[in-house]
């Protein structure tokens, strides 16, 4: 149950059953004392009820019994803190790599649906939350209530009626716990939401912070922030005020079994049918027995809270991944396209397109801006799957290949390039990481990285920031060719990696590319029509299907929208000069 309900590995799940039974046998030591007490009282009393001796040897036996029960509560405890924490901490540890895992596989689309903050939330936020049901929530509240009622089925074989009286009250407790469970889901659900919308406007605020000072929108002047940050504040309020409401209240019941019990007691001893010495040893249990089910009472709201993000995660969990066959085999590269048609939320982008990528060629895409460019790019990467239609690689249909055999033929480079807070050398090894340092090196110095490595104050070593932030965007792009280099895969993606370059940049990326390009089947965004002119093949692409294609002198000659765009550039690049 516990596996399905909080999705626990098995072993996960075997942990939490152990610490639900280390829990109760901790909580069943903890009440020895109180049964040694109680003995205690009653050796210290007789002397005064029975008229007997002190027997002061059986009082030093209760005091060595106590010393033993209190080691031996020490072992429960160790035991109960290594089957809970040690395991949930375990758990959640390895539940972060499966949602990693998981995040991998899924397909772009996914994250298109998805803002950073709330898949941020599934992996620490959530991750956290099992982390924390299984060591401080579920063993306690299964641990206590089980003693509880363990130790009050033993109190009903001597006296029944005392029993039922200690809880008389729970029914109505639990009652108002569970109605109460109903009014908290709706505004445990809130106050998620709200947080997550202040992850994703913290988020905005960081990323946009040189256009926040620049207009001074900081403080209560960036309005969208200041508004959700209140609005975090107002749902925390009324979720914990009225979940305290309801905790205080079936507390409050809960606790006037105790009255009953001294009453039910008290009208037992007048009718001769209850010791005094038993009503004692009744009432003191009975506080001890309190004690757990009011902790029950008040970690019953942190429950449903937590099975809120619970439900996050098995949605995520229902997401479907991109599988595929493991043992392709490539030993032809061309890659056909096949009256393809692919939509961003209903919105068509690629239309019924169709077309032929020879192996050791160059193929330049080029169009109007939302031409379908990227988005043909990225499809012939399976960063998505078509929507009807095929893309076939060496004959073998992509959708059918898992994504990561797809990419071990492919080497990616990006207009955006994303570099990762670490050293020059393990953001090229990223590449290939069983690389040696020699080949990354070799790959580097292809890329025209080794002038810019030699002016970073510790080399090679350098921490670059995150995403590079100590480098300028065209030596993050020479990075980003340097893996590409490592990689040495016999297909290149290139998206626009040359645009909005200084004219010194420009020249060490497109040495870079020349070295990367060298016998590959490649494929290029071009903007900037003047750098493909050497393609072997262009396809030019409007409204997400084509309408030209050819090398340069045949589209010039054509006088299309190839043409017309290159004009248009050569008059722009005439006016800027």
């Amino acid at each position: 149950m516990f596996k399905r309900l909080l999705m626990l590995s098995d072993t996960g799940s075997k942990n939490l059953n152990q610490a639900i039974i280390a829990c109760i046998i901790s909580n069943l030591t903890l009440m020895l004392p109180f049964v040694i007490l109680l003995q205690i009282i009653v050796l210290l009393i007789s002397p005064l009820t029975a008229n007997v001796t002190l027997n002061v040897g059986y009082l030093w036996a209760m005091g060595g019994v106590g010393i033993l029960s209190a080691w031996l509560f020490l072992i429960c405890y160790k035991r109960e803190y290594k089957k809970t924490y040690e395991s949930a901490y375990s758990e959640a540890a390895n539940t972060r790599i499966e949602v990693a895992e998981r995040l991998r596989k899924l397909p772009l689309s996914f994250f298109n649906r998805k803002d950073l903050s709330e898949l941020t939330a599934n992996i620490m936020g959530d991750c956290t939350t099992i982390e924390t049901m299984m060591s401080h929530v579920v063993p306690q509240i299964i641990g206590y209530s089980c003693s509880s009622i363990i130790a009050c089925g033993l109190m009903a074989l001597y006296d029944w009626r005392m029993a039922c009286a200690i809880f008389s009250t729970l029914p109505i407790a639990l009652l108002i716990a569970i109605v109460g469970k109903q009014i908290e889901k709706h505004w445990a659900e809130k106050h998620v939401q709200a947080k997550l919308a202040v992850s994703d406007q913290v988020q905005e605020y960081l990323d946009g912070i040189k256009i926040v000072k620049a207009f001074g929108l900081s403080g209560e002047k960036f309005k969208t922030l200041d508004k959700t940050l209140k609005n975090m504040m107002w749902a925390a309020i009324k979720f914990e005020g009225i979940g305290g409401i309801f905790v205080t209240l079936s507390v409050m019941v809960l606790q006037v079994g105790l009255g009953i019990v001294v009453l039910v007691g008290v009208k037992l001893m007048i009718a001769g049918s209850l010791l005094p010495i038993d009503f004692l040893a009744f009432v003191i249990i009975s506080s001890r027995i309190y004690g757990p089910l009011i902790s029950v009472l008040t970690l019953l709201p942190e429950l449903f809270y937590m099975l809120v993000s619970i439900e996050r995660m098995k949605n995520l969990q229902t997401e479907p991944i991109m599988e595929g066959r493991e043992d392709v085999v490539f030993d032809d590269l061309t890659i056909n396209i096949d009256h393809i048609n692919f939509s961003y939320n209903q919105t068509p982008v690629i239309c019924d397109l169709s077309c032929v990528i020879s192996p050791n060629k160059m193929t330049a895409l080029v169009g109007p801006s939302g031409s379908g460019k990227s988005t043909l790019l990225q499809l012939i990467a399976r960063f998505w799957d078509v929507n009807s239609g095929e893309i076939r690689l060496g004959g073998h249909d992509i959708k059918q290949i898992d994504p990561e055999t797809l990419m071990r033929s492919m080497a990616f480079v990006f207009q955006n390039v994303v570099l990762f807070d670490d050293t020059i050398l393990n953001n090229i090894r990223i590449g290939r990481y069983d690389a040696t340092d020699e080949e990354v090196k070799l790959a580097a110095k292809k890329a025209r990285c080794e002038e810019l490595i030699a002016r970073l104050p510790d080399g090679w070593n350098t921490l670059i920031g995150e995403n590079g932030s100590k480098l300028s965007g065209g030596e993050r792009q020479r990075i980003s060719i340097a893996r590409a280099l490592l990689k040495n895969a016999p297909i290149i993606l290139l998206d626009e990696a040359t645009a909005s370059q200084d004219p010194e940049n420009e020249v060490y990326i497109q040495q870079a590319i020349a070295e990367l390009v060298k016998n590959k089947t490649v494929i290029v965004i071009a903007h900037r029509l003047k750098t493909i002119i050497a393609a072997d093949q262009i396809i030019v692409l409007d409204k997400g299907t084509i309408v030209e294609q050819g090398d340069y002198q045949q589209l010039m000659a054509n006088h299309g929208l190839f043409a017309k765009l290159y004009s248009l550039q050569k008059q722009s690049f005439s006016v800027t000069r």
